[in-house]
């Protein structure tokens, strides 16, 4: 075991977060805690990292052992390049290098004794070298940082000038290349593109230390965990497997946590009622009789009510009209910013009720695609066409649509005039708005909260072509469960950008890779599509692999080609012995079966020589059979 949480309490003024929280991590093991917005994840994290001090319980960390901690906001104002803040990390052996070198040349004029203590601090000093990888520290930093998704053309960029998401990336590589025993990652994924991801995931899953993630993207779970810490209603529940394990074992628990809390209760109400009946006699055996079960009653340990989900938003997702068969074509269509070009002459087509997910790497122009259709930006060249009675609901990962200065109820009510208060209200609770909550300013908003408005403005449109951009973004894993049901059960169209792999394989029917300015297309979900991509590239691999070699031994194959015809020969030959054995054994089991019957005829039964007989035959063709059983394996070995 190399981290141990104990009974971890904490409170923040009069709300608990969390209570009594305890779990441990044993070496090398890759786990995550998960749960809603606010459940208290983060504030778990930052207490076993010491930077917020917990009410009450113990965080054990084994001795000797070393700690990373990845927070999801990184405030860094160093002046270095990212190589060379990379670099610092990989001090020690820097160091011994230069130690090395200097040993080296203080050897060359040294004899006896004095060359003898030089050479021994000459061989602990490569030693040591050796034990951090000295020799390839510079490819392994150049590693991470392209698995992360830098160009070599980057490295040289000051970190000041970074965005707050190439500032985290910068944290996330020099904590790996540091090699902590067990590292902590708070949302690691956010800044990532999905190459980058899937990197991560197989660095993690190779890192020879333990790891604990507070993530929302439940595919880089699946890939990475094997142990699910849950933070429910302030309590923790631990589950062994990866995120799908979790969810399959916490519905069959609370479904019989459900059932023993309402079996328990059945048994209370019929013990009350009983109790009251009794009393109502009021006869003296009966009051005692009442007493002894109220008794009884007060002993019963009362199981809690379980906790219901009522943190998710309820979404229902209906278009008002059917649109045309043909919902959107687009032709020839290019964009560039100055000399750089995001895409050009790219072509698709999107037919009604289809859910199609556009992917490619951060830069290469999908937000702007899907502005472009939304008419927020203009197109170079090219043209967008929408079918007959194609009613367009957008959902914009910035935001963009909602008004900062309005509140939530302006909101709404200023979109949708005709709607009356009570729906108003009765529609932002379930997107869990209530009360003076609905009072809110719009730029007063948490990112999720600015996303659950967005998506109850796109419920209330009954568009049946929904374009979203990122939907998923600032949503807690049971929110994205309830978005990605509402979806599947949508009978309009959809079109979306997304890196949430997860929810790519829950609702899309056919993938757009947008790739080197141009589209791929990939019908299925996104295990379909990684399926594809990965034989693709076995086909590449192969290709160049054999060519060569095959154009050097032509005469060889020719060899081979004759030798082929002759083994084809005898295999046919085989084939044809086979058949022939299969027919023989049929016709032999036929009579054998046969003779069954009329060994067990009565007038044959009571005729001993008949039955002698024919014993006789059915034994002699067993043994046939038995003969013909042997060459028939051997021919099919």
């Amino acid at each position: 075991m190399i981290l141990s949480c104990q009974n971890i309490t904490k409170t923040f003024v009069d709300k608990t977060v969390l209570r009594d929280i305890s779990f441990h991590i044993e070496d090398q093991e890759k786990a995550a805690i998960v749960g809603i917005n606010g459940a208290g994840k983060s504030t778990l994290l930052k207490i076993i990292m010491n930077e917020m001090e917990a009410d009450n319980g113990l965080v054990t960390l084994s001795k000797g052992k070393t700690i990373g901690y990845l927070a999801q906001h990184q405030e860094q104002a160093f002046h270095n390049t990212i190589y060379d803040e990379m670099l610092s990390v990989k001090q020690e052996i820097i160091d011994l290098d230069r130690k090395i070198r200097q040993l080296e040349q203080n050897m060359s004029g040294l004899s006896g004794t004095e060359l003898e203590q030089v050479l021994n601090l000459y061989t602990k000093a490569t030693h040591r070298f050796e034990q951090l990888n000295g020799y390839a520290y510079k490819s392994e930093i150049t590693g991470v940082l392209k698995g992360l998704g830098f160009k070599e053309e980057e490295f040289s960029k000051r970190i000041s000038t970074l965005s707050g998401g190439q500032k985290t990336r910068v944290a996330l590589g020099k904590l790996l290349l540091s090699k902590p025993d067990i590292i902590l990652l708070d949302e690691p994924t956010n800044h990532l593109d999905m190459n980058s991801i899937s990197w991560l995931e197989t660095f993690l899953m190779n890192y020879h230390g333990a790891v604990l993630i507070v993530s929302h993207d439940r595919y880089f779970l699946d890939k990475v965990v094997t142990k699910i810490i849950e933070i429910s209603n302030t309590h923790a529940r631990t589950y062994r497997g990866n995120y799908s394990d979790f969810v399959a074992k916490r519905d069959q628990i609370r479904a019989i946590e459900w059932k023993e809390y309402e079996k328990q209760q059945q048994e209370i109400k019929h013990q009350e009622e009983v109790i009251t009946k009794l009393k109502q006699f009021n006869r003296e055996k009966s009051i005692k009789r009442a007493e002894s079960r109220e008794k009884m009653l007060d002993r019963i340990e009362r199981i809690e009510r379980p906790v219901e989900i009522d943190t998710n938003m309820k979404l229902k997702l209906e278009p008002s009209t059917i649109s045309g068969s043909d919902v959107l074509t687009v032709e020839e269509l290019s964009k560039s910013y100055g000399n750089h070009t995001l895409f050009k002459d790219l072509n698709f087509e999107i037919k009604r009720g289809e859910k199609v997910a556009l992917i490619g790497e951060n830069g290469t122009g999908k937000t702007t695609i899907l502005k472009i259709i939304n008419k927020y930006v203009s197109k170079d060249t090219g043209i967008i066409r929408l079918g007959s009675r194609v009613k367009i609901g957008y959902y914009d990962q910035e935001q963009q649509v909602l008004h900062d200065e309005k509140t939530i109820f302006q909101e709404i009510s200023d979109s949708y005039p005709s709607l009356t208060n009570t729906r108003i209200r009765n529609v932002l609770a379930a997107f869990l708005f209530r009360g003076e909550d609905v009072f809110k300013l719009i730029k007063s908003l948490s990112g999720g909260e600015r996303g659950r408005v967005s998506l109850a403005k796109l419920m209330l449109s009954s568009a049946n072509f929904l374009i979203l951009d990122e939907p998923t973004n600032h949503l807690d894993i049971f929110s994205k469960e309830v978005l990605e049901d509402a979806l599947s059960q949508y009978t309009g169209t959809v079109f979306y950008v997304s890196h949430d792999r997860y929810f790519i394989n829950k609702t899309a029917t056919r993938i757009l890779e947008l790739n080197q300015e141009h589209l791929d297309e990939y019908k299925g979900n996104y295990d379909y599509y990684l399926q594809k991509k990965e034989e693709s590239q076995a086909r590449e691999i192969l290709s160049a692999s054999t060519t060569p070699i095959e154009s050097e031994k032509d005469s060889e194959v020719k060899l081979d080609w004759k030798q082929q015809k002759e083994e084809q020969a005898k295999l046919r030959k085989q084939a044809n012995a086979i058949k022939k054995l299969e027919e023989k054994i049929a016709d032999l089991e036929d009579q054998s079966s046969a003779l069954d019957e009329e060994i067990a005829l009565p007038e044959n039964a009571s005729n001993s020589d008949k039955l002698m007989e024919l014993t006789a035959q059915k034994a002699h063709i067993d043994e046939t059979l038995l003969d013909l059983y042997d060459q028939w394996e051997a021919l099919s070995e």
